[in-house]
């Protein structure tokens, strides 16, 4: 590793709050990851089981359930949101009740691939919206280019008695105001360090204490210094510092908020 992760003081522990831990790119070292995220501070994270069709789930599942440190989520991408049919949700209903899923997601609109019908992304969302309010947990919510159509099935869905985070968050200040009226967090990845984030950091200087997170989105969107190579849970303190320069706060300072912020959305404490 070329780059020194910035250090923590004794007893600050950072949760990344959205991993891929399944992903391909992991096989061949997924443990020594693990530890090593755990070793730099990264004592907590959420790993995304909507990667890859219905399978990614269950091999979240097991990885959360193989390591107290790992939580999983389920869900099926917008990517992927053609797959979806009852078989499908019944599926992921019965995986929604392990006592290590804390979310449902990733969920929500991708317009800008649209590997799915946008039509079949919105059926999906809404039906994924219901499923986190019949197991009573948040959603986690991708979007890209679909701004404005994600906001209007959220307000129809009543996803303000839901809540949940809108993952690797990419908007701006008027975006992120939208979101946390409706009650969402905003959880940053590694996006808000590259250069052309001037936007995006704007917002992140802006949003209260505790109502963001950090994330990697592992194994994308690794951050500066790290750009355009694999990501992994680690390179969140490179993010959280990031985040604590724009907003003129200590690294410390920033961690315990993000993490006490991912903590409550996700109900860590019960598990």
């Amino acid at each position: 590793m070329p780059h020194s992760l910035p250090n923590l003081p004794a007893g600050v522990e950072l949760i990344d709050s959205h991993c891929h831990l399944d992903e391909e790119r992991f096989a061949p070292d997924r443990e020594a990851v693990i530890a090593r995220a755990i070793t730099a501070g990264v004592t907590t994270m959420v790993t995304v089981g909507a990667s890859n069709g219905l399978d990614t789930n269950f091999a979240a599942v097991a990885i959360a359930e193989a390591h107290e440190s790992v939580f999983a989520t389920v869900g099926i991408h917008p990517h992927d949101a053609r797959i979806v049919d009852d078989q499908i949700i019944d599926e992921l209903r019965r995986l929604a009740s392990h006592p290590k899923v804390v979310a449902i997601g990733e969920t929500g609109l991708d317009y800008y691939y649209e590997h799915s019908s946008r039509e079949q992304q919105r059926e999906a969302f809404r039906r994924f919206l219901c499923m986190a309010r019949e197991f009573r947990l948040p959603c986690v919510v991708h979007l890209r280019d679909a701004y404005e159509d994600a906001i209007a099935i959220m307000k129809e869905e009543r996803a303000t008695e839901i809540g949940g985070v809108i993952h690797c968050f990419s908007g701006d200040r008027a975006n992120a105001r939208d979101f946390l009226d409706l009650g969402f967090d905003l959880s940053f990845s590694g996006i808000v360090s590259f250069k052309n984030a001037d936007e995006l950091r704007a917002a992140a200087a802006m949003v209260p204490a505790d109502r963001f997170m950090v994330e990697t989105d592992a194994p994308f969107l690794a951050p500066v210094p790290f750009r355009g190579k694999r990501n992994e849970p680690a390179f969140a303190l490179f993010t959280a510092a990031t985040i604590a320069a724009v907003r003129g706060e200590a690294l410390a300072t920033i961690v315990r908020d993000a993490s006490a912020t991912a903590r409550r959305r996700f109900c860590l404490e019960r598990n």
